[in-house]
């Protein structure tokens, strides 16, 4: 058991409850440990601690528009990677029509997210319909392929030599979030039959395998997904952001922390879905600004109005790396305790990662150099122009 050092005190002004009721023109900054689970202090500034006038040097906070990716890859090995660790690959896939292949990822589990579009995914364990919006954690070792009839855009996520759990629910219960129940599992339909192959059709199929970041193909003279059946207590999972219902608090904003949906070794994977906003009148109603000093953090951005971000649209990524304060845009931080709307409508991945990442090798034009800047009051970037 950890054992942090035991501090217990108020300085000054202060709210004897985070996140609501702070004192008058005050702004609450949480520095914290261990990604929001950890011992944690909440300082209460004169400024906003994002009103920042220009930024040197490499920790800046970046963005990326990945709609801006127009390459499509034929294999998800080839989609591009645009942050990675040696824990964690994010990679963004475009394609469409079938592979005329099979892949295995020998390196970790797979998490996919599909962003735009639907196909029909086989895999060992047979036959998954998919849509925009589904998760699908495919096991470590598992091989598989997709058919689709029009384009597809999907967010990769490998958990590398890991393996992707449900997160602990503590006091809320098992059923809290979604209730496992909620799971899918591929199923041995009539689609998984239509697509056999044995070597009568006289019809090679090559496995992709990587390990290492290497590929080593396997080729079969029949089609390989040819189970007849298979039981135990490990297989593909698929859960819709649609399923998943958020935490919620009248009276506290709750941190990021509060809508887990997977974990594994060394980052955890959150998904933001619609909810009402907080209704008591002292509570914060936007993210509250806090310091990613053990995280760096990832958000995808899905689907809605993303109400804490200006000028972010579906399929575009923000990268804060760990090491300095952030929070809502100063638009967003007009509405800190009042909203217009009764609820948010975004559906948003996150990926908080325990080790730094690195960005990718993207192609001109995906990155905007000048995200950092759009936390500047616009009167203040209007004088640095000057």
């Amino acid at each position: 058991m950890r054992r942090y050092i035991p501090v217990q005190t108020v300085e000054g002004r202060a709210s004897r409850q985070a996140h609501a009721d702070l004192p008058a023109d005050t702004y609450e900054r949480e520095m914290g440990k261990e990604g929001f689970f950890g011992p944690a202090a909440h300082l209460y500034h004169a400024n906003p601690p994002t009103a920042w006038t220009s930024w040197e040097g490499p920790l800046k906070p970046r963005a990326f528009d990945l709609n801006r990716i127009e390459r499509a890859a034929r294999t998800p090995w080839d989609a591009t990677t645009f942050l990675h660790n040696a824990h964690c690959k994010m990679r963004f896939w475009r394609f469409g029509g079938a592979m005329d292949h099979l892949v295995r990822n020998a390196d970790g589990d797979e998490l996919i997210f599909l962003h735009a579009g639907q196909a029909d995914l086989y895999c060992d364990f047979g036959h998954l319909a998919i849509v925009a919006g589904d998760y699908v954690v495919l096991p470590r070792g598992t091989m598989w392929r997709i058919e689709t009839d029009g384009p597809i855009e999907a967010l990769l996520i490998e958990a590398t030599n890991s393996t992707y759990m449900l997160p602990e629910k503590g006091l809320v219960g098992p059923h809290a979030i979604f209730d496992p129940a909620m799971l899918d599992t591929p199923r041995l339909n009539a689609a998984f039959d239509a697509q056999r192959q044995g070597p009568e059709a006289g019809v090679e199929w090559r496995v992709k395998i990587r390990r290492l970041g290497e590929i080593s193909t396997v080729t079969y003279p029949f089609n390989p997904l040819d189970a007849v059946g298979w039981k135990g207590d490990l297989a593909p999972v698929r859960i819709n952001v649609k399923d998943i219902r958020p935490l919620m608090s009248d009276r506290y904003h709750l941190p990021p922390s509060a809508h887990t949906t997977f974990v594994a070794n060394r980052f955890v994977v959150c998904t933001f879905a619609p909810r009402p906003f907080e209704s008591d009148p002292g509570a914060l109603k936007v993210p509250f600004f806090h310091n990613n000093d053990d995280y760096d953090e990832v958000l995808f951005y899905h689907a809605g109005d993303f109400f804490s971000r200006d000028n972010i649209d579906a399929g575009m990524v923000t990268f804060h790396p760990c090491g300095f304060t952030h929070g809502p845009h100063p638009k967003a931080l007009k509405n800190a305790f009042t909203q217009k709307k009764t609820a948010t409508d975004e559906y948003a991945v996150m990926v908080d990662t325990r080790d730094p990442l690195q960005v990718g090798d993207l192609p001109a034009g995906v990155e905007n150099p000048d995200y950092h800047r759009s936390w500047t009051p616009k009167d203040q970037t209007a004088e640095a122009a000057e």
